[in-house]
């Protein structure tokens, strides 16, 4: 092999490095590779952390629920694979205080714990009411308890007074903040106590007919725990194992996994954009690139070097500087993954593994394809173009090979990036989004080219807009890329903009901060009005408010339905348990219809969310039949409803579209923000609060208290969109490359036609005048076309990959235009601006 090109191509790069003209091209590779290799070296150590802390919310990597003492077969097997265990055992019963301290009681989910609990996160408990929360690894000692704070304000107790459970009794020694696998079942809804488990026996509180929950958690190695997950499955299906459920991270907690998969997709989302603009930005600077070494290439031509070594030569050289700016982003990427530890330290409690070389392998091969797909095809048709072509510096349109380069690299490129994204929905939209809107661009901007020649009038327009008229409209092609470019990376932009401001907030309203953090169930029909004059009285304007009715599912158009009908083990537990029901004229805001039509006051029907449809088989026009207080109430599912489970708000699974249900057994549940906790009042031992008053006025409800899980879901929000706004700073400064390569593109061409316009008499201010109606005509158009586009874009990712419903705003266009003006203008003030200083002279005599 003629080592000719190795040498040619090394010369070659060490002049373009001294000469700067390899500067955009490496920072847009660099920031691509720095973007997806940051997100690549923390993709799994983010999702592993996130995990770990998620599954605080089981207590355990994996947790068996039994309705009786945990079968020994499951216990066996766990010790076997050498996985930490522990067993823990909850269930209603009576909480109070003694005579002398008043004598109250209360419902309260009681919970024995062993040495070891959790076996994930920490219990996190203060000395009293009003002290401040700290983590802990301890479990209360033989002879104590720890309470909620709610507990302790029903009952006029303090930290130091006794508490009596059945047979036994426990000094209050802590109050409990936060539980991290406190769960949302119905036992655990009443205010918690928890207890040593070697105090469990003293009570003699489980009797045969006990409604007792029992979890064995385990928690371990990966492998043995996902070998535990399959094994105990299969164990599960047998017949003799009913009353037996597994969860895991991946079958429980949905809201939490739902937050889990939306960080990813969102970290994902905006590696895909920074990738995506380096590229359009790579594309650009190579076709100025090309065109500045015409004269290299046709002196290397002229003098004999054949097109072989002069295309090697450039491959060569695009490799070399590919690798650089490659290793480079890798080494920026790497740095920047420990900025994202740095912004979750809070959450990623435990150390992270450490990383792999696959995100630098990734890395490197994309930096790679990304310039050879994109830089490299123009460059070389100066090899493939004739010598009088050249030495006429024309590089020609694009030939054979160098096409097959291009189309060969867009498609790598592409594969590259859906793989990346994890995501087949989100790769795709975020892909073909860019693609179609390329194209939408350059239609968009030719006809506009064309519109804007037909409608200027030369005799009455003033002198400088038919100047930039002419300039737009003589170089149709260079006007149309400018024009696309520039809207690519304001698209970009826009994105970054609608993420950060309505998807993110979307997200956030999925579980707001003024969420309802109180649920309130067995309201009486007698005590309605009372109850809401107490609610607002109290400073609680807004809460739902809903009847409540107990049924169960009996028959499917006419045919009786039992947990045998099914396989699956949730539909089983549907069936086999009582459904709680409501009506409703009006649809409940929160909720959306999918299919069918909810219509008031519609007799004989009842609208389905659109979940448990599916996991029943159900479908519009099924019959239903629910026994409700013995009564068989037959009607037609009219509507499937999409509802938010996320969002703390009182959902149904089934609900009867009509004002008033008759003759049959009704309570009211509510479900509101309390009030903060009120300063106590001179004379009483303890705090006043809302919900002691709400409980003492209505004896007979039972409030539920759903602020920690709340406060837990908000905190992994939180510190999840800090990580993704970190790295909106690649994206951002991607697409302020590409609209600093979209508005120089042309640098050269301006310079040679000013320097023309000049020598003939054209004063500077006229120019001026010229230069900044072009760009400001180009930025108007760039920036409403991309408006458009990311309004579109913006909705398909909300809609179909972050399942937000969102709607953007009217204005968008009209910001994203003068936006994309005064950025045109910044860009070209600041690329553009030696172009009327320059002599002229010196500017034709390097154009010749």
């Amino acid at each position: 092999m003629n080592p000719l090109f190795l040498k040619l191509g090394w010369r070659t790069l060490l002049r373009d490095l001294r000469a700067g003209e390899l500067r955009l091209l490496i920072v847009a590779v660099t920031l691509a590779v720095a973007a997806l290799t940051a997100v690549g070296f923390f993709a799994d150590r983010l999702k592993g952390g996130l995990q770990r802390d998620a599954r605080q919310l089981l207590g355990g990597d994996a947790v068996l629920r039994s309705d009786g003492v945990t079968p020994e077969v499951f216990v066996a097997k766990a010790r076997s694979l050498g996985l930490q265990a522990i067993s823990t055992v909850t269930f209603p019963t009576m909480g109070r205080a003694l005579e002398a301290d008043g004598g109250a009681s209360k419902l309260v989910a009681f919970k024995a714990v062993p040495e070891g609990y959790p076996l994930r996160g920490n219990v996190t408990v203060a000395d009293s009411v009003e002290g401040a929360g700290a983590a802990t690894r301890e479990i209360p000692a033989s002879g104590t308890a720890w309470a909620d704070a709610s507990l302790l304000d029903a009952l006029g107790l303090r930290v130091g007074q006794t508490l009596l459970m059945g047979d036994a009794s426990f000094k209050l020694t802590r109050v409990i903040v936060q539980e991290p696998d406190r769960g949302a079942g119905f036992i655990n809804f009443s205010p918690r106590v928890m207890v040593n488990s070697a105090d469990l026996a003293a009570t003699k509180l489980i009797q045969p007919a006990s409604r007792t929950n029992y979890r064995f958690a385990v928690a371990g190695n990966q492998a043995a725990v996902k070998t535990y997950v399959q094994w105990a499955t299969q164990e599960i299906k047998k017949a003799d194992m009913r009353g037996v459920r597994l969860e895991s991270l991946e079958s429980g907690s949905p809201e939490m996994r739902e937050t889990l998969d939306r960080a990813e997709k969102f970290l994902n989302l905006v590696a895909l954009l920074a990738a995506l603009l380096s590229a359009v930005a790579v594309a650009i600077v190579a076709r100025g690139f090309a065109a500045k070494h015409l004269d290299d290439c046709a002196m290397l031509r002229v003098l004999g070097q054949p097109q072989r070594t002069i295309a090697l030569a450039y491959t060569f050289e695009f490799v070399l500087a590919g690798m650089m700016a490659s290793a480079l982003g890798v080494l920026i990427g790497y740095g920047v993954h420990y900025g994202f530890v740095l912004l979750l330290a809070g959450l990623v409690e435990t150390v992270l593994p450490a990383a792999t070389l696959w995100p630098v392998a990734f890395g490197m091969g994309m930096g790679l394809t990304l310039l050879l797909a994109f830089g490299l095809p123009p460059v070389l048709q100066l090899a493939q173009v004739p010598p009088l072509r050249v030495i006429r510096r024309d590089v020609g349109n694009l030939r054979p090979a160098s096409l097959a380069v291009l189309v060969v690299g867009m498609l790598g490129f592409a594969a590259l990036l859906v793989a990346a994204s994890s995501d087949l929905k989100l790769g795709l939209i975020a892909v073909g989004g860019f693609a179609g809107a390329v194209l939408v661009f350059a239609g968009s901007s030719y006809l506009a080219v064309r519109l804007l020649r037909a409608s200027v009038n030369e005799a009455t327009a003033p002198r400088w807009l038919v100047l930039a008229t002419r300039q737009l409209s003589a170089r149709p092609a260079y006007a149309v890329v400018q024009v696309s470019a520039l809207a690519v990376g304001l698209l970009a932009l826009m994105l970054l903009v609608l993420l950060r401001t309505d998807l993110i907030s979307s997200w956030r309203n999925a579980t707001p901060p003024d969420a309802p953090n109180r649920f309130v169930i067995n309201v009486q029909p007698e005590q309605g009005e009372a109850f809401q004059k107490a609610l607002r009285d109290g400073g609680v304007s807004k809460f739902d408010w809903y009847p409540m009715i107990r049924g169960r599912l009996v028959a499917v158009n006419g045919k009786p339905v039992s947990p045998d009908d099914f396989t699956d083990d949730r539909a089983k537990r549907l069936v086999d348990r009582e459904f709680n029901l409501s009506n409703s004229s009006d649809m409940p805001s929160h909720n959306q219809v999918v299919a069918g039509r909810w219509t008031a006051d519609e007799q004989d029907a009842i609208s389905v969310e659109d979940g448990i449809a599916k996991t029943l088989g159900l479908k519009l026009g099924d019959a239903l039949s629910f026994d409700i207080g013995g009564q068989v109430k037959v009607t037609k599912i009219s509507s499937l409803r999409e509802v938010d489970w996320g969002s703390m708000r009182v959902n149904f699974f089934a609900m009867y579209p009509v004002a008033q249900l008759t003759d049959v057994p009704v309570s009211y549940i509510s479900a509101f923000r309390a009030p903060e906790r009120v300063a106590a009042v001179a004379g009483q031992p303890t705090p006043r609060s809302f919900d002691n008053e709400l409980v003492k006025a209505f004896p007979n409800i039972t409030n539920v208290d759903m602020s920690s899980t709340i406060a837990q879901v908000q905190r992994v929000l939180d510190q999840v969109i800090r990580a993704v706004e970190f790295l909106f700073g690649f994206t951002l400064a991607a697409g302020l490359v590409v609209l600093f390569a979209a508005i120089t593109a042309t640098r050269e061409e301006r310079a040679r036609e000013f320097a023309i316009m000049r020598a003939v008499g054209a004063r500077a201010s006229l120019l001026r005048q010229v230069q900044r109606a072009e760009l400001a005509g180009v930025g108007l158009l760039a920036g409403f076309l991309a408006s458009l586009v990311a309004l579109a874009v913006g909705w398909g990712l909300a809609r179909f990959v972050f399942n937000f419903n969102w709607t953007g705003s009217w204005t968008v266009p009209l910001l994203g235009s003068l936006a994309g003006a005064a950025l045109a203008l910044a860009a070209g003030w600041w690329g553009l601006r030696s172009v009327l200083t320059t002599p002229v002279v010196e500017t034709l005599r390097k154009a010749q």
